[in-house]
C-alpha cells in the first residue's frame, strides 16, 4: 500500500447507495466494453500484449505506486462520466463558478450549458498536479473524496460547479495524503484570481458536508485503484506494458517482503500486548529487581 500509513480505525466509509456514485462511470464502462478475445484473433495491428510461458508482460503501474499520467487521465475520466450521467443540476453556492468565479475574465453563461470534454478536465487537473508536484495515490484519493461528496450533500457535478468541487476535493487530499503538503496561498499562484479567503471557506465547507470524514481506508483506496484501472481498459487508455525484466522482477519481490515484513512485526506488536505476555514481562522485571 501507499508509503503514508493509512489507519483502519475509526469511521470506514462505505456509500449510502453503493452502486450510485459507481454506476456514474459503471454504465460508460459497459458501453465501450470489448471483447478481449476479438482483439486478440482478429488478423491486423493487436492492441493489447499477452504474457506467455516464456515472457510476461507488465505495466509501470503498482497500486503503492500508480502511474503518475495514467492515473490522472483514469480520475478525470470517472469525473467526466459523473457528470455526463448526472440526475440533475443539484449544487451549491459555495460550489458554483457563476458566484465564486475562477477568473477575472467574464466567462458566457453559453460556457455553463454544455457538459466539459474529458480534455478540458484532464488539462485543469493536470495543471493543478503539475503545479503542486502532487502524486498519483494523491488523485485517487481525490476522486473519493470528491464521490463521498456528491453521496453526503446529495448534489450533482455539473458544468457550474465541476472545477470548484474538483479544485475542492484536490486541495483537500494534498492536505491529508501528501507528505508534503500544499498551503491555500500555493493554489492561489497556480489559479491567479482566486483568494486566499475563498479557498478557506470552500474547503470549510467540503469538510462540514463531508461530515469531516477524510479517513480513507486501505480496501477503499484499492477498490478505486482497481476500478480505475478497469476504467483504463475499458476505455482504450494507454499503459506502457514491457516484458518483465530481472530487474523488475526483483524490485517487485523487494516490495512484497518490505509488506511481508510489516505484517509480520504488526502481528507480533499485538502479540506482546496480550495479556498473558504482559504478565510474563512484568514477572522478569519483578525478578531481574
Amino acid at each position: 500500500m501507499p508509503s503514508r500509513q493509512i489507519s483502519e480505525v475509526g469511521s470506514f466509509f462505505t456509500l449510502q447507495n453503493p452502486e450510485r456514485c459507481r454506476d456514474k462511470w459503471g454504465v460508460c464502462l459497459r458501453e465501450k466494453k470489448k471483447n478481449n478475445y476479438v482483439n486478440h484473433v482478429s488478423p491486423g495491428h493487436l492492441t493489447k500484449k499477452y504474457s506467455s510461458c516464456s515472457t510476461i508482460f507488465l505495466d509501470d503501474s503498482t497500486v503503492s505506486q500508480p502511474n503518475l499520467r495514467t492515473t490522472v487521465q483514469c480520475v478525470t475520466l470517472a469525473i467526466y462520466y459523473h457528470i455526463k450521467n448526472r440526475d440533475a443540476n443539484r449544487s451549491l453556492d459555495i460550489f458554483d463558478e457563476r458566484s465564486h468565479p475562477l477568473t477575472r475574465e467574464t466567462v458566457p453563461e453559453e460556457y455553463f450549458r454544455h457538459d466539459p470534454e474529458h480534455k478540458f478536465i484532464y488539462r485543469f487537473v493536470r495543471t493543478l498536479f503539475s503545479a503542486a508536484q502532487l502524486t498519483a495515490e494523491c488523485a485517487i484519493v481525490t476522486l473519493v473524496y470528491l464521490e463521498r461528496l456528491l453521496t453526503y450533500a446529495e448534489i450533482d457535478i455539473c458544468p457550474t460547479n465541476w472545477k470548484r468541487i474538483v479544485l475542492g476535493a484536490v486541495l483537500l487530499a494534498s492536505k491529508v495524503w501528501d507528505d508534503q503538503a500544499v498551503w491555500n496561498v500555493d493554489y492561489c499562484q497556480i489559479l491567479k484570481d482566486i483568494t486566499v479567503e475563498d479557498m478557506n471557506e470552500m474547503e470549510r465547507h467540503f469538510l462540514e458536508l463531508l461530515q469531516f470524514n477524510i479517513n480513507v481506508p486501505a480496501s477503499v483506496y484499492a477498490k478505486y485503484y482497481f476500478d480505475l484501472r478497469s476504467l483504463a481498459d475499458d476505455n482504450d487508455l494507454p499503459f506502457v506494458f514491457a516484458p518483465l525484466s530481472r530487474e523488475r522482477a526483483q524490485n517487485l519481490e523487494a516490495i512484497s517482503r518490505l509488506c511481508e515484513d510489516k505484517d509480520l512485526c504488526r502481528a507480533a506488536l499485538r502479540r506482546s500486548l496480550s495479556a498473558d505476555n504482559f504478565i510474563g514481562v512484568q514477572r522478569s522485571k519483578a525478578i531481574l529487581s
